[in-house]
């Protein structure tokens, strides 16, 4: 793994998410000072800044790991200070005391590091009396409760964009995969053109994996959200679509393996096969169809109805490529049933 890859992320999060972890950092900060005098606020800005979350769910679910794993940091590191006194080594001694009741508990991996990080803040910091442990519970809660208020207040987060996008480009991908086996069938190929065909059809499975995790990141998204009537719709309609492509991706991937496996030179002057490459163009407009209408997008090469109208019906086949023509058949009839509510 290259060194710059370990710390940069494929994509920057929006300038407005970031604007509203500074703006919750700020607001726990000063809000905190005031109602809680005495040392700085620093529990309340952790705390808001690590509540402000890509949706409003994750908001919560972090404000309730951040205050729980604080109470607890903040219990273990009182106990430890007034049992074994305030030595330095108690410091180590609270990091492997929280980790392991972390464990004990089940605690998750976030809740189980905000343990040991409350426990060693709290006897680093300052005093470890009760009066000054329930200060910085307070403090937590005060800065985790302006974050969550924060997200959701000021545009709280809906992740539809990404999922259209990635539903865009599978479904792109799928239809142009369908344009280059229709264009194999008919005529002639070298090993590496039928190589280079498999490698393309393969491509379509992690596009289809990161459409699919887009869709749950918008669904999460949308949970607790205040701005999800507007976009429910919306979303369903894209998991609509997607759910209609994602078993074309398993077809066309299955019928490029079929071609290449029983591929033969006397295979593009059969009528039947040529018969099911325009069925294969017919699918590829039809797919193309169905992702213009989730994009809301125009295609010029997309007319506005459906190329497959009815399934392909052929004889059976006189030649030699009957397993393959069997095959491809049957794999179009199951892409003309996904495709045909769709579109």
């Amino acid at each position: 793994m290259r060194f710059p890859a370990a710390i940069r992320a494929a994509r920057r999060a929006p300038l407005l998410q970031v604007l509203k972890s500074a703006a919750a950092t700020i607001a726990a900060w000063l809000i905190a000072g005031w109602l809680i005098p005495g040392p700085l606020p620093v529990f309340a800005a952790i705390a808001a800044l690590l509540v402000v979350q890509p949706s409003v769910n994750q908001s919560l679910s972090k404000a309730l790991e951040r205050s729980a794993g604080v109470i607890l940091g903040v219990v273990i590191a009182v106990l430890l200070s007034l049992l074994l006194g305030g030595q330095s080594w108690v410091v180590l001694a609270a990091v492997v005391v929280a980790l392991l009741i972390a464990w004990a508990l089940r605690a998750s991996t976030g809740t189980g590091n905000q343990v040991a990080i409350s426990a060693v803040l709290v006897l680093a910091l300052g005093s470890s009396n009760p009066d000054y442990a329930l200060d910085r519970i307070l403090e937590t809660l005060i800065g985790a409760a302006v974050g969550f208020v924060v997200n959701v207040a000021v545009v709280p987060p809906v992740l539809s964009a990404p999922a259209r996008r990635d539903i865009g480009m599978l479904g792109r991908e799928l239809a142009a995969s369908l344009d280059r086996l229709a264009d194999a069938l008919p005529t002639t190929r070298s090993a590496a053109q039928l190589y280079e065909l498999m490698l393309e059809a393969r491509l379509l499975r992690p596009m289809k994996e990161a459409a699919e995790a887009s869709l749950t990141a918008a669904e999460e998204s949308l949970a607790l959200n205040p701005r999800r009537g507007r976009h429910r719709e919306d979303l369903d309609q894209l998991q609509d679509v997607f759910d209609r492509l994602s078993p074309v991706v398993t077809q066309v991937i299955g019928m490029t393996r079929a071609y290449i496996d029983h591929y033969e030179d006397s295979l593009a002057s059969d009528q039947t096969v040529r018969a099911i490459a325009e069925q294969l163009h017919r699918a590829g407009h039809d797919v193309r169809l169905a992702v213009q209408s989730a994009e809301r997008l125009p295609d010029d090469r997309t007319a506005p109805v459906p190329a497959l109208t009815t399934p392909l019906v052929v004889r059976p086949p006189a030649s030699d490529h009957w397993i393959l023509v069997g095959s491809l058949m049957e794999d179009l009839r199951r892409i003309h049933g996904e495709l045909r509510d769709e579109t």
